[in-house]
């Protein structure tokens, strides 16, 4: 059947460029194949994909079947050429929308999946435990491919002026750790850097977990459970020192990464004591984070 008329190339009813036109929370398995030490390998990931190219002022709407037609065809190929990281497929997906979207000047994507990895309860015991994966990518017509990787951890924190405050008030000076209140709190870190580079995502949850006063677990017998108090009434941290942690250990790592790369860092810890929650960031250049650590 043909159609007579392409209705999207018409002109609106009013002239205002849309910055994001597109699909949002398209699901597809992705399988990631990594090599090397520190990586899982052969990960089939259940990702939420968000696909979006500018619009022009002068047109009425944008081809949006054209994104989940760009998304199965780099599906496809995967199957010869194994998929190495989300980022990558966000940036393959980037460079095909630039070619079949004529019209825009811009093209996203991002994607996040749940990710499970095995770990070891502070007395040893085998669990897998769950995070988030976030990636993108992001290009412009007359510039290049940047990509996004990241990962969201959930951990927990002990207040350290709870706990000064009650020593002082009990006057206590004894072995174990005084009491104080405790956060679960939600880190996340996204990188943003050029195309040609890759970061593993393990390790990044690496950075993010080891800032915590202690990791969590899904599955805790009475002997971990209380190891776990202990670990983090040991290691009181405010939200603040969470982030700067997380900063801290990234600019440590990636002494090889470009002054250009962007990290955001946030964390986000639900209160116990407290109706709100306190928050902390910090978004800057991998440069900057390095000149304020000499």
């Amino acid at each position: 059947m043909t159609l007579k008329c392409d209705l999207q190339y018409g002109k609106g009813e009013a002239s205002y460029r849309l910055s994001r036109v597109g699909v949002k929370n398209v699901r597809k398995p992705i399988l990631v194949k990594r090599e090397g030490p520190g990586s899982t390998l052969n990960n089939v990931l259940s990702c939420h994909i968000d696909i979006y190219v500018d619009l022009p002022a002068d047109q009425k709407g944008s081809h949006m079947s054209r994104n989940v037609e760009v998304l199965n065809e780099v599906m496809e190929s995967s199957i010869n050429k194994p998929i190495t990281g989300l980022e990558d497929v966000a940036g393959d997906i980037c460079r095909k929308l630039m070619v079949r979207h004529e019209y825009a000047q811009r093209a996203e994507v991002s994607i996040w999946a749940e990710y499970f990895r095995p770990s070891k309860t502070p007395m040893g015991k085998d669990t897998y435990e769950v995070y988030k994966l976030m990636a993108g990518g992001v290009i412009d017509r007359d510039g290049g491919l940047m990509k996004r990787i990241g990962v969201e951890v959930v951990g927990m924190t002990a207040c350290p002026c709870g706990q000064q405050t009650v020593t002082e008030m009990l006057e206590y000076n004894g072995e174990i750790p005084a009491m104080t209140h405790n956060q679960r709190n939600v880190s996340s870190i996204m990188v943003t850097h050029p195309d040609g580079m890759s970061l593993e995502a393990d390790d990044l949850i690496d950075i993010v977990e080891d800032s915590f006063s202690s990791p969590t677990f899904e599955l805790l017998k009475r002997p971990d459970e209380g190891q776990v108090i202990i670990n983090a009434h040991s290691n009181t941290k405010f939200v603040e020192d969470v982030v700067r942690g997380i900063l801290e250990r990234f600019v440590k790592k990636y002494t090889d990464l470009p002054d250009s790369v962007y990290v955001d860092v946030i964390s986000d810890s639900e209160e116990s004591i407290h109706k709100h929650d306190a928050y902390a960031e910090r978004e800057d250049t991998l440069g900057n984070l390095r000149k304020e650590n000499l």
